[in-house]
């Protein structure tokens, strides 16, 4: 089984999990602090990596872990399991896939909105309540400029793009006049 379907499960299960005690955004935000810190420490990972570390050790490590970082109960039996498991390198995706169903769940929606210059607030709120009032879902926007679009908007909601740029508007602009 591919490693994005073993998170896929876990991240499934714990979100299940979490709508049931009401604690989706908890465990949200522990999943990720816990799995950013075991990322960013090139040394912890290579523990929990290391064969020569027995599994003891490692749990000792890992509680250790988990109490610096107050992380609850149901997250820290998740993080023991996953060690015994040997899957805790799939901990970021797992933490990547928990963030994408909590939001279903929710009915959030976190689109990046490209533009070729920057926009005003006003700008924003608008192209938010767009979305929002055509999703009818909470919008939490992503504003980035990318000067290479020239001018005009690219907004990306998941896997689909709604492109409205300059940039695209000239290419199809050449095709057009390539294929004559």
């Amino acid at each position: 089984m591919s490693t994005n379907a073993i998170a896929k499960r876990y991240a499934k299960a714990l979100v299940q999990i979490g709508s049931e005690a009401g604690s989706v955004e908890g465990f949200n935000s522990e999943l990720t602090r816990f799995s950013t810190v075991l990322t960013d420490s090139r040394e912890l990972s290579a523990i929990f990596a290391n064969p020569a570390y027995g599994i003891e050790e490692k749990k000792e490590i890992l509680k250790d872990l988990v109490a610096k970082l107050s992380i609850s109960p149901m997250i820290s039996n998740l993080m023991m399991l996953l060690l015994e498991r040997g899957r805790l390198s799939v901990l970021p995706q797992i933490a990547e896939n928990y963030g994408v169903f909590a939001d279903d769940l929710s009915g959030v929606i976190r689109p990046t909105l490209s533009s070729g210059l920057p926009l005003d607030a006003a700008q924003v709120e608008e192209i938010k309540s767009a979305l929002a009032k055509s999703t009818g879902k909470k919008v939490e926007l992503k504003v980035v400029v990318d000067p290479s679009l020239i001018g005009g908007v690219v907004t990306q909601i998941g896997d689909k793009v709604f492109d409205g740029s300059v940039r695209t508007q000239l290419a199809n602009i050449q095709d057009i006049l390539q294929k004559g």
